[in-house]
């Protein structure tokens, strides 16, 4: 049964060669100042998870208290399958933002607090982008965790949200890949926005070059096009 339900969610591409450039990345590895979750238990329990669906962490994470993580490609609920116990695995703690309103139950809100969920009011135009500012502003380590396409369908452009977000906070942008043809989560090259955003976009895209996606179709422009571009 247990093998059953991984080959449920195996990728119609899975034949792709490992990466030969991006180190294995382990909770071993993550600096002092990176914010953890804190656990002792989960983390064996995701990896060993992680391994026997045959996806695994690689690359590198900064030793950073605070960065805008940007989650991509995301074209299917089963992202999420593979991405959660990645970062279990690691020990790493992505926070995400939710309408406050989803904590006004007790229980619920304690459980969403432990998974990393942030509440917040959302008003007025450019509210969200100034309460996640004051979020950084704190001080406090915080990794928040963005899907700058916006859809799981195909979209032409990115929201720039995540940009003006990490430029007004100080704070650097952690770009994370989820590459189903090699089946890892590859944490990605620091990109410190310079505000200039027309110069600094092209930086980000450029590490997904050749990221494969659960549904290729899916992918958003600005990856079509690093795709097809010249080495």
């Amino acid at each position: 049964m247990t093998s059953s339900f991984f080959k449920r969610f195996k990728p119609a591409n899975s034949k792709g060669t490992r990466s030969k450039i991006l180190p294995k990345l382990s909770k071993e590895q993550l600096g002092n100042l990176v914010p953890r979750r804190g656990s002792k238990v989960a983390p064996v329990i995701a990896s060993g998870l992680l391994r026997a669906m045959g996806w695994r962490n690689v690359g590198e994470i900064p030793n950073v208290s605070q960065a805008v993580v940007l989650a991509l490609p995301h074209t299917s609920n089963v992202d999420g399958i593979y991405a959660i116990p990645s970062l279990f695995a690691l020990d790493l703690k992505v926070s995400i933002m939710a309408k406050h309103t989803l904590f006004k139950i007790p229980v619920f809100a304690q459980l969403l607090s432990w998974m990393g969920v942030i509440p917040i009011v959302r008003e007025n135009k450019g509210s969200v982008l100034q309460a996640s500012i004051d979020k950084f502003k704190t001080g406090e380590p915080l990794f928040l965790g963005l899907a700058p396409e916006g859809t799981r369908q195909y979209t032409e452009s990115w929201k720039t949200g995540f940009y003006y977000l990490a430029l007004g906070a100080g704070v650097p942008i952690l770009p994370v890949a989820m590459d189903y043809k090699t089946k890892e989560v590859r944490f990605l090259s620091l990109v410190y926005p310079s505000g200039d955003i027309e110069a600094d976009l092209p930086k980000i895209y450029a590490q997904y070059k050749g990221v494969m996606p659960r549904h290729p179709e899916r992918l958003s422009q600005p990856l079509q096009n690093i795709n097809n571009s010249p080495d």
